[in-house]
């Protein structure tokens, strides 16, 4: 109910912003998992390698 009344007070610009602002933060997320990937694989072939 809170977040009803929330988005009843903001405006278009506000809500444009909160939406930017969300599909940023998806990006930069899933830039963190993705390097987390590449960092594993990477070990993964090291240590593969040293056999």
């Amino acid at each position: 109910m809170a977040k009803k009344e929330k988005e009843k007070k903001l405006n278009s610009k506000q809500r444009a912003y909160e939406k930017k602002q969300e599909e940023k933060g998806k990006k930069v997320v899933a830039w963190i998992i993705g390097c987390f990937i590449a960092m594993a694989l990477f070990y993964l072939i090291f240590v593969a390698g040293n056999f």
